[in-house]
């Protein structure tokens, strides 16, 4: 197929009502903060067809997009993704092999995916090949900034919809409420039964000694696994905390490309492997990373950017489960004009619509953009 891309834009949309989370080590939130920004990635090409991609709204990922990515993409072949992601990790390389600079990157790379599955009239996940078409999900948020109170409601809200999996927060006020998070967690166990499995998140709260010590009593209430309980730098503390508890660790949402992954892989410090799609290089590094986990035997539970994940999920053989986050659905609600819904804990893509199957809502860029 003969296209070219003949133009990229970038829309940086505001949800006023956005939820602002805190956890373990997101410091005290002003009193009464909301909103939340997402920024978004428009492909053009000359047969018409245009790739939508998005990443972490933040003002200097778009000017590193627009400043520094675009003009290596003007009047390139959009199916040559894996040259095009080429050029543009050799043009970060000196100043953003990670964060802002690889998310830009990360962005680039979904909108020419999305490009070039609807180049070919087919759902995203169809072109990637699929191992099936509909993937479990857990009910994700348990944020610190609720009351026990409300962590309970909010766990209880995803049961009562039908998903089996819940996912909460632990390692409060960076690790320094260690009786009040087990407390936490015993509310949640009590209130969602034996039968819903419990997922916690330390992001990065406790040190390593701590979080063995922390996991002995985790495991006293049927822990599923226990999310960067250690700085996602701390490569070994993460293997001796893996080695020490019957309870998988989960990690890798900070971890960029497939080399970090390799690292954290052959460490023995990942049970389960948590690439984000929006940080690790978009579509393209995501599967290889998925890969290289499926070479070691070990099962994939992407964080983050669900609706995004739903396609590479369901192309993934070695997948456990899709985050899906009740912030993100309530942002996803308010920036497209719709989405797939889940049912029962289990979610399926669009059969009929090409590439992601998304659309931003006309109404939400005419009145939401941030210039």
């Amino acid at each position: 197929m003969d296209i070219k891309i003949t133009g990229l834009t970038t829309t940086l949309l505001h949800n006023p009502e956005g939820f602002v989370a805190q956890d373990a080590t997101i410091p005290p939130l002003t009193e009464g903060a909301k909103g939340s920004n997402a920024l978004f990635v428009h492909i053009k090409t000359d047969a018409g067809v245009e790739g939508l991609g998005t990443c972490a709204g933040l003002k200097a990922t778009r000017s590193v997009i627009e400043d520094n990515l675009k003009d290596l993409l003007i009047g390139q072949d959009p199916f040559a993704t894996e040259k095009l992601w080429n050029d543009m990790f050799w043009r970060v390389r000196g100043y953003g092999r990670k964060g802002i600079a690889f998310q830009a990157l990360s962005a680039v790379d979904i909108a020419l995916w999305d490009l070039k599955a609807k180049a070919l009239d087919l759902p995203l996940y169809r072109l990637l090949g699929p191992y099936t078409d509909t993937v479990p999900i857990y009910g994700s948020g348990g944020w610190t900034n609720y009351s026990q109170d409300e962590l309970v409601e909010e766990q209880m809200s995803y049961v009562n919809r039908g998903i089996p999996r819940v996912k909460m927060k632990v390692g409060k006020d960076f690790g320094q409420s260690e009786r009040e998070d087990v407390e936490r967690l015993e509310a949640v166990r009590k209130a969602v039964g034996d039968d819903v499995e419990i997922f916690i998140d330390a992001n990065n709260g406790y040190y390593a000694k701590q979080a063995i010590r922390m996991a002995a009593i985790f495991e006293e209430y049927d822990v599923g696994w226990f999310e960067e309980p250690v700085l996602a730098d701390d490569i070994e503390g993460l293997a001796a905390i893996a080695g020490s508890t019957t309870i998988p660790v989960a990690t890798g949402e900070h971890e960029y490309t497939k080399y970090g992954f390799k690292e954290l892989i052959s460490a023995g410090a990942a049970d389960i492997v948590q690439p984000d799609i929006g940080r690790v290089g978009g579509v393209t590094e995501w599967m290889k990373v998925a890969h290289m986990a499926h070479a070691f035997n070990l099962p994939v539970a992407p964080h983050a950017f669900q609706v995004i994940h739903l396609h590479t999920a369901c192309a993934t053989p070695n997948l456990k489960v899709v985050e899906y986050l009740g912030s993100a659905e309530r942002n996803d609600l308010f920036f497209y004009k719709e989405f797939p819904q889940p049912v029962n804990g289990m979610w399926s893509p669009y059969p009929d619509r090409p590439g992601l199957g998304l659309e931003l809502d006309p109404d939400v860029v005419k009145n939401h953009s941030v210039d």
